[in-house]
């Protein structure tokens, strides 16, 4: 008897204890990168008496706040964050996905363990007398009635349910990180489309302003062309100076007017139902200290990059499903119940019945699908490892990207302050000048529509700074891992 069960115990041992087929997936290495620009970053450039002119420095290597965007001090910009991170559709719509994922991790898990089920059955028959009876009664007509239990097994010997589970696994975690990214994307573009708004308010009423003053204007010319101080000519173009000005105004009201639909649609709302808050660049303190996350940390804190590397793991578990799919299947199962003929007599002495048994299947031809489904596992890793290649490469040219917007945009806001001074004072002195009958009016025209330019293009550069700032906290990851909500597995 001792013999008679050794081989069994071998096998079941052997079962239990197999290996999975495939590669194991390793985790890509970090770059060992230094820096993320050809020369290392300082502090930028600062503007004096211009909102969003401070100094910026930049602290390799400090921790990034899961909550960044109360670096720039705004309550109503804090109050609408958090009313978007809880009603955006596309966000809730990130949150199911990931849980539809887990639930098939779980549900996959369920192969693990052997599968049990219940029946039961009752039949009234009738046996041809030509044919023994069924019965030994000898019954022509008979009830049978049959409960029974069967339980079956697949043992994972070449770990096919293995890596099915590990694939799954790795795509539940890929569906986490898009979930992820879809926060810090929500935030950043809550902020950017915010800065947005404010930019075109502070256009708008400079917009205004010039409209106010260039309408003084015309109205002085008028008044001097009716005296026989000016002529035609000079009423005519102040006249279109105005309309010009004018011209410009409706493509922002437009603009802003989007903005606001577009914060109500970020939010979870409609244009009707749009934020009440209302943003100025006044109302933003630009942050002075800005962390900078050290390069072989940076694709840990992408969102992007550890969808790809999740997509890398999940496609090589493919290849071990692949592999195994092509290896011997084993089953083992068995039933146990009753048969009798009265309902009565189901669980009485002499009706049971039960049976054991195990087979094993092993594909031996099947056109070569096996085979090409295994290469084309192959492939699809090869793709999906030089997708998160691509994936680095663009996290790091983000980072790159907006650190040399931050450095350009600082000094083109210095050199856009200068010049809206510089143009203030020849358009003052032109006045004045013309106004003594020193200068004609085409110079004082020509210094106006000069200020009106630099006016315009330095809102524009003031609002370049908060968003290069906001770009930068989302192209480090947006210190989601600080955030406990989004750390949850």
């Amino acid at each position: 008897m001792r013999l008679s069960r050794q081989p069994l115990v071998i096998c079941l041992t052997a079962l239990l204890t197999s290996c999975a087929v495939g590669p194991n997936f390793k985790k890509p290495a970090a770059p060992t990168l230094k820096d993320y620009t050809p020369s290392p970053v300082s502090t930028t450039s600062s503007a004096t008496n211009v909102a969003g002119g401070a100094a910026q420095r930049f602290v390799t290597g400090e921790d990034i706040a899961g909550d960044w965007w109360t670096l720039f001090h705004s309550q109503p910009l804090n109050a609408l964050i958090e009313r978007s991170l809880k009603a955006n559709p596309n966000l809730k719509a990130a949150q199911a996905a990931l849980l539809a994922a887990r639930e098939n991790v779980k549900a996959q898990r369920g192969a693990y363990y052997p599968s049990v089920a219940a029946s039961f059955s009752a039949a009234r028959q009738k046996t041809a007398a030509d044919i023994a009876p069924v019965p030994n009664n000898n019954d022509l007509y008979f009830n049978l009635y049959t409960p029974q239990v069967t339980v079956s097994y697949v043992p994972d010997v070449f770990g096919l349910n293995r890596r099915t589970v590990e694939s799954l696994n790795a795509q539940a975690e890929q569906a986490r990180f898009a979930w992820v990214a879809s926060d810090i994307a929500l935030s950043a573009n809550v902020v950017a489309a915010a800065i947005q708004e404010a930019s075109l308010r502070e256009q708008i009423a400079a917009t205004h302003h010039l409209i106010e003053i260039n309408t003084n204007m015309l109205r002085i010319l008028r008044t001097q062309f009716t005296n026989g101080y000016a002529d035609r000519l000079e009423v005519a173009a102040q006249e279109s100076q105005l309309a010009q000005i004018i011209a410009t105004l409706p493509p922002l009201l437009k603009e802003l007017a989007q903005q606001h639909d577009l914060l109500a649609a970020l939010s979870g709302g409609f244009p009707s139902e749009g934020p009440a808050e209302k943003f100025e660049l006044a109302g933003l303190q630009l942050p002075e200290e800005l962390p900078l996350s050290i390069p072989s940390q940076l694709v840990a804190q992408r969102p992007d990059v550890r969808q790809a590397e999740e997509n890398m793991h999940a496609a090589s578990a493919q290849i071990g499903i692949a592999v195994a799919n092509r290896l011997p299947n084993f089953m083992l199962s068995a039933d146990a119940g009753s048969m009798a003929l009265k309902a009565g007599q189901m669980f009485s002495s002499g009706t049971g019945f039960w049976t054991l048994a195990g087979s094993v299947t092993q594909p031996i031809f099947q056109g070569g699908a096996l085979l090409h489904r295994q290469r084309a596992a192959q492939a699809a890793y090869t793709n999906a490892a030089e997708q998160y290649r691509a994936a680095v490469l663009t996290a790091f040219q983000n980072v790159a990207d907006t650190l040399a917007a931050l450095e350009q945009d600082a000094d083109g806001l210095n050199a856009a302050a200068a010049a809206r001074d510089a143009a203030k004072i020849t358009l003052d002195l032109s006045m004045r000048q013309w106004q003594s009958g020193y200068a004609s009016y085409l110079a004082l025209l020509s210094a106006e529509q000069a200020y009106n330019q630099t006016v315009i293009t330095l809102i524009a550069a003031q609002a370049n700074r908060y968003a290069d700032t906001a770009a930068l906290f989302q192209a480090l990851g947006g210190g989601w891992w600080n955030r406990a909500n989004l750390t949850k597995k």
